[in-house]
């Protein structure tokens, strides 16, 4: 185990980075051996006391279509008067990609490692899922939509009242190229402790 890597090629990569648009997605997707793989790589993260907090649920084939189907489900039930047509949308939100992956922030907190750092470890689980993704050859979004924050898709799900879902990862082959999009001046979110004296 080194303590650093240096790798040109791995910092072009975290340089470059950009998530695929969400409606750009198709098969192929990673199959099961590769989802293995991805993951493992994911759960490389800083994890404070080593807690692991965090878990997933893997959506595939026709999983993602009863999945789906609960979801306008739950949309019908909230929205009565929602048209054929919305709720087939609602119906294909799992279908925009082969692979789906949901994250489950499952903190505990009972103890003394505070919740919201392993909530911000779930979130690097998030990250890291795609560049690992991104690196393997495949396109990803990470998405949360009202889908991650609905009691019913979390009864669904199995989420339980200390967890969360932290997104759904979707992955696959992309159909396009993602544009860049401007990016924050670095130079404006940095001050030094001396310039924090001065004010």
């Amino acid at each position: 185990m080194l303590a650093t890597r240096p790798s040109a090629q791995a910092r072009a990569l975290l340089a470059l980075r950009r998530s695929a648009g969400k409606n750009t997605l198709s098969a192929p997707g990673p199959a099961e051996e590769d989802i293995w793989q991805l993951l493992k790589v994911a759960t490389r993260v800083p994890d404070h006391r080593r807690l692991e907090p965090w878990r997933f649920i893997r959506f595939s084939g026709d999983e993602r279509v009863r999945f789906g189907q609960k979801i306008a489900q739950l949309y019908k039930a909230d929205t009565p008067d929602a048209d054929a047509a919305c709720l087939a949308m609602e119906a294909a939100r799992p279908l925009r990609a082969p692979v789906v992956i949901a994250v489950i922030s499952s903190p505990d907190p009972t103890h003394k490692t505070p919740v919201w750092e392993q909530e911000l470890c779930v979130g690097a689980v998030c990250q890291n899922l795609l560049l690992a993704a991104n690196s393997a050859g495949w396109a990803g979004v990470w998405l949360t939509e009202w889908i991650a924050c609905h009691a019913g898709i979390d009864q669904a799900l199995g989420v339980k009242q200390s967890e969360r879902i932290a997104g759904f990862i979707y992955l696959g082959t992309a159909t396009a190229n993602p544009p860049e999009r401007p990016r924050a001046a670095i130079t404006n979110k940095v001050r030094s402790y001396s310039e924090l004296q001065k004010d």
